[in-house]
């Protein structure tokens, strides 16, 4: 499974996502010192996220369930993830 399907599966297991939209970043930052240094087969990321899981809860700590959602992955697989994180109802009124 490559890296943007398991990021979407993780989400959906763990937080309930339900509209995971993922942009693979990488290339834009490959000369970048700390790119350089980071894990083979690490990234960049951008990712809009829709959870009901999110409802109730600050943007703060939205972006900590999805870190600790990914925390297998981040570091690894994925060196940096730009966040945009919604609940269904934000969602359908964007």
């Amino acid at each position: 499974m490559d890296t943007i399907a398991t990021i979407k599966s993780t989400l959906q297991e763990k937080i309930g996502a339900t509209i995971i939209e993922i942009t693979d970043r990488s290339e834009q930052h490959k000369h970048h010192q700390e790119r350089m240094k980071a894990s083979a087969g690490s990234g960049h990321y951008d990712a809009v996220i829709v959870a009901e899981s999110f409802a109730g809860k600050t943007m703060m700590q939205q972006h900590r369930m999805v870190y600790e959602a990914l925390a297998d992955q981040m570091q690894t697989t994925i060196h940096a993830l730009a966040l945009k994180t919604y609940t269904l109802e934000q969602w359908q009124q964007l």
